[in-house]
């Protein structure tokens, strides 16, 4: 045996607690310091610190440590899908989100993931994957279900079918599932805007989320609906009542053109993708990066 003189480093990986908010903070803010200052990371992890969670889910993530530092961590977010929307109730979703490890430690980085997605039952998402990410994201097992996005301007639509938007906090006067309002309300309270589309046989419920296209057009961006369907019937309505919000654009997933609408399709542009026993569908990024801190 030859003797080398190196000693390895001893790390292990954990779940990340509530102490360790300010050891996290500190990592993910070196490791993304070219695009997310130190208030983002502090905002994230507060938000995290306070919504539910599922039993037995983890509340922020995992993380790598060596000698009581934190040198990787990856986030997540996990959330249970009604049973209409996931075929099955109780079906456990996780946005996996930010991660990162401190470069002495990479070799460490597929432990850390493997751990991270290592739930059978559960189906992780990853909807910011940047361009040089994706060959990684697909040898990690996962698929993509969205490839582009739609700008639309639905003021414009032709559809017009009579409907009611309300606040969240209103009380239609036509049925809607009982999930469907504290979906609404969990998405109001993390800075979204989410409205009932009334109608006299249902109400449906709808969030969007500011963004700026190119740090200058202020858009909203689709983050819940029913069924993309539903979207298109009452895009004029909806469109009217963002419109005079100062939001004329709306950004939504999609696949190619969406017949029905006014506006372009871009291609392979924030492509969305999932791995697990539930395929999502277009229009659903309710409980993710995208909806609670606007990435």
């Amino acid at each position: 045996m030859v003797n080398t003189g190196l000693t390895l480093p001893k790390v292990r990986c954990r779940r990340i607690e509530e102490a360790d908010t300010e050891k996290v903070v500190a990592l993910l803010t070196r490791g993304f310091a070219a695009r997310r200052q130190r208030p983002f990371w502090e905002g994230v992890m507060a938000h995290l610190a306070r919504r539910p969670v599922p039993p037995e889910a983890p509340r922020f993530g995992l993380m790598l440590e060596s000698e009581g530092t934190a040198v990787g961590a990856i986030l997540q977010i996990f959330s249970t899908l009604p049973a209409s929307d996931a075929g099955q109730d109780g079906a456990m979703r996780c946005n996996v989100s930010s991660w990162y490890v401190d470069p002495p430690f990479r070799g460490f980085a597929p432990f850390l993931v493997s751990q991270a997605l290592k739930q059978k039952s559960v189906t992780y998402l990853n909807v910011t994957a940047a361009p040089h990410t994706r060959r990684i994201v697909e040898a990690q097992g996962y698929v993509r279900y969205g490839n582009g996005v739609f700008i639309a301007l639905p003021c414009l639509s032709r559809t017009r079918e009579p409907a009611r938007i309300l606040p969240a906090d209103a009380e239609p006067r036509a049925p809607f599932e009982a999930y469907e309002r504290q979906v609404l309300k969990d998405h109001a309270d993390s800075g979204c805007m989410s409205v009932w589309c009334e109608t006299p046989e249902r109400a449906y419920p709808f969030v969007f989320r500011e963004r700026l296209v190119k740090g200058l057009l202020t858009c909203a961006q689709l983050i819940y609906c029913p069924d993309i369907a539903d979207f298109v019937r009452f895009a004029a309505p909806l469109g009217r009542y963002l419109a005079w919000r100062g939001r004329p654009l709306v950004i939504l997933d999609a696949n190619g053109p969406v017949r029905g609408l006014v506006g372009r399709y871009f291609d392979d542009t924030m492509p969305r993708y999932f791995k697990g026993p539930v395929r999502p569908r277009l229009g659903d990024l309710a409980y993710t990066e995208t909806a609670f801190f606007g990435v």
